[in-house]
């Protein structure tokens, strides 16, 4: 994903920054927990499909 990109993106809940994951191709927030999917190259941003983060799941900052 494109820096220029992810930088004009931001959660739905909390309106803060998200984190790109390229191997699990999501976008995460840190301040809520949440994982939103990036489905055909489009990122998810609906609070009502996000995913709460898997402690066990790694996450690369």
């Amino acid at each position: 994903m494109k820096q220029i990109l992810l930088s004009a993106l931001a959660c739905p809940k909390c309106h803060g920054q998200l984190q790109y994951d390229a191997e699990h191709q999501q976008l995460i927030c840190q301040a809520d927990n949440l994982v939103f999917a990036i489905k055909d190259k489009i990122p998810v941003l609906l609070e009502s499909e996000a995913q709460p983060i898997n402690q066990t799941q790694s996450i690369e900052e």
